[in-house]
């Protein structure tokens, strides 16, 4: 399926897509060869914001949902991407233990439970669900909109401490699907024997997007001497702020410099493009997902208009955990519309391979507004045929494959980040 895509490139990233089409061979093998240096994440999804004149990621999550929103036709894909993610951890792999989010009630979420055991199965292991709350006690079957059903599981450990598992059920990899907002549970703690993907400090337990970020400097610079482009274009620009405390309300002066700051430099960039548009940030929490904690403000002064919904809503994420270190990212408005709908791409990986995306699309979001929010629904994008695929005899900024095309390189980059991330923030490094 390809969505009808209402706005055609234009300005400095049809450019940029002229550089990246004509320098795909070199692309393909820099990737090659970074991937020999680095061990990409278990799997990935990124958002992306396409500017139309700059395509940058705003969010990478190592723990991705919403693998029910792909299409159909990107199993086989997902199935082979794997299969290869899977042999480098264990390469007689039989059982898989997938871990969930501890509140499982969301019926989206169970469905994309759903697509991950139908993705693993295929690939020959034996998959069930095992739970990390302590309330379950026996076998549970959950029922599925469409009449099938998932049983979750207690998890039990080894009588020598050192495995994971179910009754009757010793995995050899572990996969989790939580992202460990509200911290690392015991139960997986110091699992010597086997394979936990992603590793703990991947979660937001530990995982700073401020991290992540720094990394995607260090690559996006990298890549954008290989293309010969401003690294901008694919970068926005942010800073840490930490020590803040709405309810106390200190730090607020040092978080509205920061803010200060930030639109500064996104100014000059605009001058610099004859961008005609206003910049503005977005403030949000530095660990965790969901963008609970997340504000636009396109003024420093803004923020001292916050009424208290506001203040409570950015003072909390996830789990309702308090939210004190803070990131100020440059916000990257959207061009993309499906019908009347703003919308931005979202692109999914296995290992180091792209294997389908969606658009998420929000009727009641403009252009600046964060689209992650209740009221969104998905279109799938048919990257199984399209992002290896440019089409280089469109005219340029028209089509879909090559646009297609550009989601992929950007989302591989930020890939590559979140290699670079986990290997600096490795309690354990020299198993790298």
């Amino acid at each position: 399926m390809v969505p009808h895509l209402v706005t055609a490139l234009n300005g400095p990233l049809l450019d940029l897509e002229k550089k990246v089409l004509a320098a795909t061979p070199a692309i393909e093998r820099w990737f090659r060869l970074e991937w020999q240096e680095h061990t990409p994440p278990f799997y990935c999804s990124v958002d992306l914001r396409n500017a139309g004149f700059k395509l940058a990621p705003v969010d990478t999550n190592l723990f991705p949902g919403g693998f029910n929103n792909l299409s159909p036709e990107m199993l086989p894909l997902a199935v082979q991407a794997a299969m290869a993610a899977i042999e480098k951890y264990c390469p007689d792999a039989k059982n898989l233990l997938l871990v969930p989010e501890r509140h499982i009630s969301n019926t989206f979420y169970l469905q994309n439970l759903a697509r991950l055991i139908q993705i693993f199965r295929q690939t020959g292991l034996n998959v069930r669900l095992g739970s990390l709350s302590p309330d379950l006690k026996e076998p549970t079957p959950i029922e599925l909109p469409d009449g099938s059903s998932l049983v979750l599981e207690p998890m039990i450990r080894s009588p020598n401490g050192r495995r994971l598992g179910l009754k009757n059920f010793d995995p050899c990899t572990i996969l989790l699907n939580n992202d460990l907002s509200a911290g690392i549970p015991s139960m997986l703690e110091n699992l010597n024997e086997q394979n936990l993907l992603p590793p703990l400090h991947a979660g937001w337990a530990m995982r700073r997007k401020s991290s992540h970020f720094s990394a995607y400097d260090e690559v996006v610079k990298k890549f954008a001497k290989l293309l010969d482009v401003d690294q901008w274009m694919l970068n926005p620009y942010f800073a840490k702020c930490s020590g803040v405390n709405f309810h106390e309300e200190s730090g607020a002066e040092q978080l509205a410099t920061t803010v200060d700051q930030v639109l500064a430099k996104i100014r000059k960039k605009y001058k610099e493009y004859g961008i005609k548009q206003t910049p503005f940030v977005a403030v949000k929490a530095d660990a965790g997902t969901y963008d609970m904690g997340i504000m636009t403000v396109r003024d420093a002064s803004e923020l001292k208009d916050w009424n208290r919904k506001q203040r409570n809503k950015t003072s909390s994420g996830k789990e309702g955990l308090g939210i004190t270190d803070m990131i100020v990212q440059e916000g990257v408005p959207t061009f993309e519309h499906i019908n009347d709908a703003v919308a931005e791409p979202v692109v999914y990986m296995i290992d180091r391979y792209v294997v389908g995306g969606f658009y998420r699309v929000h009727a009641e979001r403009s252009v600046n507004e964060n689209l992650n929010a209740p009221g969104a629904h998905f279109v799938p994008l048919a990257f199984a045929q399209q992002h290896a695929l440019p089409d280089l005899k469109a005219k340029p900024g028209t089509a879909a494959p090559n646009r297609f095309y550009m989601y992929g390189v950007v989302a591989r980059l930020a890939l590559l980040a979140a290699s670079l991330e986990m290997e600096k923030t490795d309690p354990n490094p020299e198993i790298y």
